[in-house]
């Protein structure tokens, strides 16, 4: 296999990713690499080159954990039954593939349940952690992984060691291997505390040079023709970097680094705004590998400087924004006045006259034919981009992380990407949680299966000698769950009234720090304002920031509030949604004070929107919220707690809408 593999030393540019493969090749204390980037960058070309010409190793022979017979404290517990003597044998390093849907039996290890049955004895069956020892792990799309699975990957990488607890087995051996992993930014991040777990992190893209994009192709072409001739003209430079390497590792015992390059690493860190100590333990080992690598004893400031962008590419944070001040009251209330001081159209008599100034603009815009109340050719969707000339746009608040937000379990098995909320799922995929009797997929619980055939044991027949009988009616299969998304949609007042005291900021802020955890989950997350007559899709279901970040910011506040409008524009993104997904669980969040000053059709405003409201709450699917934003006051009219109690959804009452608040009433309502 390794005769075919493209060479190592062919590979055009990439130089900082072949770096911090040769420190973690060097001194696999570092703790891997995260390769970031586009996808045909030779990501894995690169690491399947790097284990070609790596030194072979020693191992126990016939040791299928690959233990080192000269360490003995690092011997798996099968080989410290066989005792002392032990042949050896010389092994290549293997490049052992993670496949995206390895449950976790395959990878940790368990028991050999063949042996079980036909001998009655509990017999370790190794997993991909016991084949990867001493060799290289490779995670292609890390960031696609079950988070339960990258961390038991990263336990592994940290101790060095794999313990199997399970179906009465106790045992443990050596997974000392060395770790990549590859993402692709664009499909989602991995959680923070699984970043800082990867040692160093390379970001890589395609070639800009065309000189080196043509010889890349044409080196491709002429290892495609003949790849022994082509392997022939790299290999005295892939020997030169095999001894390179080989001298490195007996020489990194004897690096040593100053006390003041450790306050330089420090400074460092700290400048950086890491998190934890395990950035400053990263880049001394790292700085030590480079030294190693060149052939010196001593370490530099400047192999600190060339190794440091590794170790805080993934770490770094960003200092807290300066806390703003809020928009004074005094500010907006002008331009939002007539929306204020305007009562609903509940009660009073049906031709009043209407003294507001943003009416009779409005009125002087309409068609003869046209009355208050009625709705443009769009059916109640106000075009994107239409503004009057009274309109606010309010900047995105400030962002912030935000708090672990699920939807509650159920027995509902569903499909799809995502890592918020558990789930049952029906493939062979996700982590065990029980049994339950039947077969229906052939994904059959051993260990249930044996419990439940154990006691007929003395009674039944045995044919076949085996060592245990078992019928149709004991088996078993298991149960599996997994995490996967949710669907967040944001139904906004963006009505005059919105605008006072930095509401509408605070609601940016908070939808857009929602947005970028969702981006990290996988969500789906959309955002529907209504105002002056109808009521726009700011944004569609996506999970895209930098598109979040324009549309939100576009968002304007001024006119009247057509909250029917709103209600009919989330029932359709929630119809759609279903339709699509007959199991989601859509979540409907309604920022409003529940005023309706526009209505659809011939009703009055208010009744339409409660009337509506009532048909909306017959799909138990879908769960609402209620964020009540009126001000506090002397006169207060409750419709927002109406419109709660008609859509059978949790109420708040907020007086100043922050973006901490919003979050914190989400998640009180999961």
């Amino acid at each position: 296999m390794f005769k075919k593999v493209y060479p190592f030393t062919a590979i055009v540019g990439q130089k900082e990713l072949k770096l911090a493969l040769l420190l973690n090749a060097v001194n696999p204390r570092i703790g891997g690499v995260l390769i970031r980037g586009e996808k045909g960058t030779a990501k894995s070309t690169t690491v399947r080159g790097l284990a070609a010409l790596l030194p072979k190793i020693r191992v126990v022979a016939g040791c299928p954990y690959s233990c080192d017979p000269d360490n003995e404290d690092g011997m798996c517990d099968y080989c410290r039954q066989r005792g002392p003597g032990r042949p050896v044998c010389l092994q290549r390093v293997r490049v052992v593939t993670l496949p995206l849907n390895a449950t976790e039996d395959r990878v940790v290890g368990g028991i050999d349940f063949s042996i079980a049955v036909k001998q009655g004895r509990r017999t370790v069956l190794p997993g991909l952690l016991a084949e990867a020892n001493r060799s290289i792990l490779y995670v292609d799309e890390v960031n696609l992984l079950d988070d339960h699975i990258v961390d038991i990957i990263l336990d592994a990488a940290a101790s060095g060691e794999n313990r199997i607890e399970r179906e009465g087995i106790s045992f443990r051996h050596p997974s000392d291997f060395i770790l990549v992993g590859t993402m692709n930014p664009e499909e989602g991040e991995l959680r923070p505390q699984l970043l800082d777990r990867f040692g160093l992190c390379v970001e890589i893209k395609a070639e800009a040079d065309i000189e080196q994009r043509v010889e890349l192709m044409e080196r491709r072409e002429s290892f495609d023709l003949d790849p022994m001739g082509f392997l022939e003209q790299f290999e005295g430079e892939n020997a030169r970097i095999t001894a390179q390497i080989s001298s490195a590792r007996r020489h990194l015992g004897a690096v040593r680094l100053p006390r003041y390059l450790r306050t330089f690493i420090s400074e460092l860190c700290t400048e950086g705004l890491v998190a934890g100590h395990r950035a400053d333990l990263a880049m001394e080992q790292a700085a030590r590998a480079l030294a190693a690598l060149e052939q010196r004893s001593e370490v530099t400031a400047d192999d600190i400087t060339e190794v440091a962008p590794f170790v805080l590419a993934h770490r770094r944070r960003d200092p807290a924004p300066p806390p703003q001040p809020d928009r004074s009251e005094e500010e907006t209330e002008d331009n939002n006045r007539e929306e204020q001081e305007e009562p609903p159209e509940t009660e009073g008599p049906k031709d009043a006259p209407d003294t507001q100034p943003e009416n009779r603009a409005d009125e002087g815009s309409r068609s003869p034919d046209r009355q208050p109340g009625d709705t443009d050719k769009t059916d109640g969707i106000e075009q994107p981009g239409e503004k009057a000339s009274n309109d606010q746009v309010f900047e995105i608040g400030a962002t912030f992380a935000v708090k672990k937000i699920t939807s509650p379990r159920d027995r509902t098995s569903r499909r799809g990407p995502g890592r918020r909320s558990r789930t049952r799922v029906s493939l062979r995929q996700g982590r065990y949680i029980k049994s339950t009797p039947g077969n229906r997929d052939n994904d059959i619980a051993l260990d249930a299966t044996l419990r439940a055939a154990a006691p007929y044991q003395l009674r039944r027949k045995n044919d076949y000698g085996l060592a245990i009988c078992l019928r149709k009616e004991d088996l078993r299969e298991k149960i599996r769950e997994r995490r996967i998304g949710n669907f967040l949609l944001f139904l906004v007042d963006a009505s005059g009234s919105m605008g006072a005291r930095g509401r509408m900021a605070a609601s940016k802020g908070a939808i857009m720090s929602l947005l970028l955890d969702a981006y990290q989950k996988r969500d789906r997350v959309a955002m529907i304002s209504f105002r002056r007559d109808g009521a726009a899709v700011n944004l569609p279901p996506t999970a895209s920031v930098e598109l979040a970040g324009k549309l939100l910011a576009e968002m304007a506040v001024g006119g009247k509030t057509p909250l029917s409008a709103g209600l009919a524009a989330a029932y359709e993104q929630t119809r759609s949604y279903l339709l699509r997904d007959p199991t989601a669980r859509p979540i409907v969040i309604i920022i409003t004070d529940g005023k309706a000053n526009v209505s659809m059709g011939g009703q009055k405003p208010q009744k339409e929107a409660f009337d509506f409201a009532e048909k909306m709450a017959t799909d138990s699917r879908v769960m609402y919220i209620v964020v009540d934003t009126e001000k506090t006051g002397l006169v207060m009219f409750g419709l927002a707690m109406q419109l709660a109690r008609i859509l059978n959804a949790r109420y708040f009452k907020i007086e100043e809408l922050r973006a901490e608040q919003l979050v914190n009433i989400i998640k009180e309502r999961q």
